[in-house]
């Protein structure tokens, strides 16, 4: 039997680098994960918190030649229905930064992972299978599917949403189900996206396009299964012709890629994101569709959480209610980022009038007022943000009305 003070379970962009953080923040850390497939063609968007973080674990300098800034974002409302929200923009500028946060394709992260992972000291990295989990009041002993035998003072599950570590330890979850699927591809285009990311909101969900470096973009479009999957039978240079229909031609000509893959739509939230020796992050946690580029973020904002508790006294071995400490700490920015990315796609497949003129009216308000859309923005890269910044705005608001 092996033994280390931290052992987590799950090799995807979550695990990988909260496997990297507590290292570095000074435990000794094993992570069981086997290698990752490599066939995921999907990008992801980080918001500036984020970015801050992989700049502090060193990871940010390799991974930033892979991406494109996020320097506007825009909302375009694309429906046929009687009321209409107006077209919303919102620039970093307004808010002090050079871009909201910066999209990039999950392999080039991953890649910048790996590799971490191999030059940190503090990590032992297990290839096999967690095969049998057994949790105690004093340890977490794991089987590994060749035999191995591993044992930590804590276990942090990045396992995804069949997590085998919540199970054994009994958290239970709630889970739903969308009747959507989303096409997730990459396209070249003519004309220069200029760091714009533009979100058409449809009757079946968004349609949203995401910069990447050059001429090109992601793209992740909402729709029902059957659409979804009537589209994608299609050929590249039709698909092509289709997307740029829905853009609009705001982009020009545009090329599909191959490498098209579709998603069902689900949403899934453990009913505790700690327990004792235990701690869950990512998707083992909290699964939500791919909507306002809060997935990886979140899960991040778990990872930083866990440093936090986990980390802040690095010679002492970890408390025995560490997972009830991260529970506490991370319940409430999951649940209301579950509940406003839910809220926000079901009132767009909502054709009930009230729900309609509360989106238009929600978004012509943030259009129209400065000050609100500022605190909004603020709000969406870094939870908590844009309520603290309401105080000073209000002092320098009647400084210059005394001046």
């Amino acid at each position: 039997m092996k033994t280390f003070e931290i052992v987590v379970i799950g090799g995807g962009l979550a695990g990988m680098i909260a496997a990297i953080a507590l290292a570095r923040g000074g435990r000794h850390v094993a992570l069981v994960a086997p290698p990752a497939p490599r066939q995921d063609q999907r990008t992801t968007a980080l918001m500036d918190q984020s970015i801050r973080f992989l700049d502090r674990l060193t990871l940010w300098a390799k991974l930033k030649p892979s991406a494109a800034p996020l320097a506007t974002m825009r909302i375009i409302d694309g429906t046929n229905r009687l009321l209409r929200a107006p077209t919303t923009t919102f620039r970093s500028a307004e808010v002090g930064l050079d871009a909201f946060g910066y999209n990039f394709p999950n392999k080039a992260l991953m890649e910048v992972l790996e590799s971490a992972v191999v030059a940190e000291g503090n990590i032992t990295r297990f290839s096999s299978f967690a095969d049998v989990v057994d949790v105690t009041a004093e340890s977490i002993s794991i089987t590994l599917a060749d035999g191995q035998v591993v044992s930590a003072g804590f276990a942090v599950g990045a396992d995804g949403r069949k997590s085998k570590l919540r199970e054994t330890v009994g958290i239970g979850v709630r889970s739903w189900s969308y009747p959507q699927s989303a096409m997730v591809l990459n396209f070249a285009h003519s004309l220069p996206h200029e760091n714009i990311s533009t979100e058409f909101h449809t009757e079946s969900g968004p349609f949203t396009q995401v910069p990447l470096p050059g001429n090109r973009s992601s793209l992740v479009w909402v729709q029902s299964p059957s659409d979804a999957a009537a589209r994608n039978e299609l050929s590249l240079a039709e698909l092509s012709s289709v997307v740029e229909d829905r853009m609009q031609s705001l982009l020009g000509k545009v090329t599909v890629e191959e490498g098209v893959q579709l998603w069902p739509l689900s949403g899934m939230m453990a009913h505790r994101s700690g327990k004792g020796r235990v701690a869950l992050i990512g998707e083992a946690s909290h699964v939500f569709p791919p909507i306002g580029a809060q997935g990886l973020n979140l899960s991040l904002r778990d990872v930083m959480s866990l440093a936090d508790i986990l980390c802040a006294r690095p010679e002492m071995p970890v408390a025995a209610d560490a997972g009830d400490q991260f529970d506490r700490k991370r319940r409430a920015d999951i649940m209301t980022r579950t509940a406003s990315v839910d809220l926000l796609n079901r009132s767009l497949l909502s054709g009930f009038l009230p729900v309609q003129v509360l989106r238009a009216a929600g978004l012509h308000i943030l259009s129209a007022i400065t000050p609100l859309r500022n605190i909004v923005m603020r709000e969406g890269i870094e939870p908590g943000r844009g309520l603290r910044d309401i105080p000073a705005a209000i002092r320098e608001k009647l400084s210059r009305k005394k001046a």
